[in-house]
């Protein structure tokens, strides 16, 4: 469900974008809605706020602000499909964050790597466009990507000592308050000024509601209860599918004024960096099993 919800917020974030709605807008709304719905579920839980769980929650929210705000930067210039697919490359970014935090790179990581870097060249490479179609919004999206292995990486951290909803709560309120100030000062078309004209274009609360109860509010409650019951690597693989249902629905066009289509080789370029996704994750397990493997055993 996560995955289909996810998948599906690249569109909705899209459309509030060719709303009129600027980035810094669309995600205080978003997150100042998700907060005010996990704030109530803290509330109803009578969830205690611990100071090591407010600091760690702090410190993840202001990275996820800068990927959040990388990412709907890149959604203004680059497809939703497009979007999902690069996004959805911090499976095989976050193993090597974990390496810059000190743990070993597996094998199937590396290879992983090598085979997204091919799925994603197909994907992107436009014959005969500047830079073979590679474009800023792109860029964004990769360096997007990128950051989210490292806030993958460090949840994993800190989740081991610090109460998950107090985690999820500060991450949604501190991006919904950084990105408040920071919309704030920025000049027209990037503040607030085109925001009262946006929210008219019918549809775009419907937009707004849905990233911010579902993409935001009810997605963290899933993660946070329902992901202790799955190994990671379960976890991961239903977690990619996200940018499968990204591109199904972009291909629609049942969201208004998002219709994309994809050719054969963006296709199987899709299909390739989908691939190396799971070889990251379930590759090490197979090579454990094959190592582990004798004819003793076997027989």
């Amino acid at each position: 469900m996560i995955a289909v919800v996810w998948g599906a917020s690249f569109a909705a974030m899209k459309f509030a974008l060719q709303a009129g709605l600027s980035v810094g807008a669309m995600l205080t709304l978003r997150f100042c809605i998700g907060s005010a719905c996990l704030g109530l579920l803290l509330l109803a839980l009578r969830v205690p706020l611990e100071r090591r769980s407010v600091t760690d929650g702090l410190w993840l929210g202001l990275l996820l602000t800068a990927i959040f705000w990388l990412q709907a930067s890149g959604l203004e210039t680059t497809t939703t499909t497009k979007s999902g697919f690069i996004t959805g490359l911090y499976v095989l970014f976050t193993p090597m964050a974990s390496v810059l935090l000190g743990h070993r790179l597996k094998i199937a990581h590396g290879l992983g790597a090598v085979v997204a870097t091919g799925g994603l060249f197909l994907l992107v490479h436009t014959p005969g466009a500047s830079f073979g179609g590679w474009n800023r919004g792109d860029s964004l999206t990769l360096i997007c990507a990128v950051g989210c292995g490292f806030h993958i990486a460090l949840t994993g951290i800190f989740s081991r000592r610090s109460n998950g909803w107090i985690l999820a709560f500060m991450q949604v309120a501190t991006i919904a308050a950084v990105s408040a100030a920071i919309t704030a000062i920025l000049p027209a078309p990037h503040g607030f000024q085109t925001a009262r004209a946006a929210l008219a274009v019918p549809g775009v609360w419907v937009a707004l509601a849905y990233l911010g109860v579902l993409a935001t509010a009810l997605a963290f409650y899933l993660m946070s209860t329902l992901q202790a019951h799955l190994g990671n690597t379960e976890a991961a693989i239903l977690y990619s599918l996200e940018p499968v249902f990204t591109a199904l629905l972009a291909m629609t066009g049942w969201v208004p004024g998002i219709r994309e289509r994809l050719s054969a080789l963006q296709l199987a370029g899709g299909g390739i960096i989908l691939g190396a996704m799971i070889l990251a994750e379930v590759g090490p397990a197979w090579m454990a099993r094959f190592g582990d493997s004798s004819p003793e055993r076997d027989g």
